[in-house]
């Protein structure tokens, strides 16, 4: 990653083959800017100006325009490098896909601000995407701290900014395995709702009404509008009042599967924020009970990711089981 101390002008006039295009794409042609998104924050930021005034993304450029781009110093960042072995599955010039072990946080945060995977990942590569000094450094998508599975981080903003539209667009493939406090009643289906913060608990989230409801009216606690969420679900093995289940994403929200599986009676085990704690005494066997009461994390995994590269087009995809602590315990429950 590269920091700059100062700013600096961009200043070109607008070729014949730009004539026509957007400004905001033709300002993402040029190799200082890269990529349409970032063009956008320029443009947002009142940092472009087009024959001496400002502009809006879509104006449509003339051959023979000024073009002036006050380019913003990116804001040295404070990360700091944490010395932590990553398990890599795979690497490029573009992007690196990690095996990420239960209790490592992404990013920094409260609590977690140089011993993220962030923060392992300057220690492990200079290349990464930065955009202009965010401190989320290639961070196209993100796993709970206590989930553990497969995630992927741009290197460079392109790849960023392309694998970013991808989850957006929902072309990616993922697949998660969580074990649940309680019985699943259909060995397959589907969890549909609105999310979003839950109105009085903020660590959590919940299903909301939809944007064609009105929602109940708290002064003190006003509705967020949800965004839809979709989980498909099939039910690997049942014992001792405990489902395995493998979960297939076909959105990308916050708690998406915690909230889904725990709205449905299924908290997925050691999740206390979910309530899987006060459901430990409906588990059969004693034994099984006192296993999940030591639990050191939840049990969800990120098993699978595919998604096509930026650059070859080429269509990627990686499995990876639970960790191995997590294997014998499903073999001693007899789940797997």
């Amino acid at each position: 990653m590269k920091n700059a101390n100062s700013s600096e002008k961009l200043i070109f006039t607008a070729s014949e083959d730009m004539h026509g295009l957007r400004l905001d794409k033709a300002l993402s042609l040029r190799q200082e800017i890269g990529t349409r998104s970032r063009a956008g924050h320029l443009i947002d930021s009142s940092l472009v100006t087009v024959n001496g005034k400002s502009a809006k993304s879509s104006l449509a450029l003339k051959a023979g325009d000024r073009v002036e781009v006050a380019m913003p110093a990116p804001t040295p960042t404070e990360l700091q490098p944490y010395d932590l072995k990553l398990d890599v599955l795979f690497e490029d010039q573009d992007l690196i896909v990690i095996n990420k072990p239960a209790g490592l946080v992404v990013h920094p945060a409260a609590g977690h601000a140089h011993d993220t995977l962030v923060n392992a990942l300057i220690s492990h590569t200079d290349d990464l995407s930065m955009k202009f000094g965010e401190e989320r450094p290639g961070i196209v998508h993100r796993l709970d701290k206590e989930t553990s599975g497969v995630i992927v981080i741009a290197k460079n903003d392109s790849t960023h900014e392309a694998l970013t539209a991808q989850f957006k667009e929902r072309s990616t493939h993922r697949v998660y395995f969580a074990v649940c406090i309680g019985t699943a009643r259909n060995f397959s289906g589907v969890f549909k709702s609105f999310l979003a913060r839950h109105p009085i608990d903020r660590k959590r989230y919940a299903s909301v009404p939809g944007p064609d409801r009105k929602p109940l009216q708290d002064k003190d606690h006003p509705p967020e509008i949800g965004k839809w969420a979709v989980t498909h679900y099939e039910v690997l093995n049942r014992k001792s009042g405990l489902s395995y289940l493998k979960l297939k994403l076909e959105t990308g929200r916050t708690h998406q599967i915690r909230v889904h599986l725990s709205e449905n009676g299924l908290s997925i085990a050691g999740d206390t924020l979910y309530g899987a704690d006060k459901k430990i005494r409906s588990i059969e066997a004693k034994a099984v009970q006192e296993d999940v009461k030591k639990l050191p994390r939840f049990l969800l995994h990120a098993a699978e990711l595919g998604f096509t590269h930026p650059r070859t087009q080429e269509r990627m995809s990686f499995q990876q089981d639970w960790p191995e602590d997590i294997q014998a315990l499903l073999k001693k429950w007899g789940l797997r």
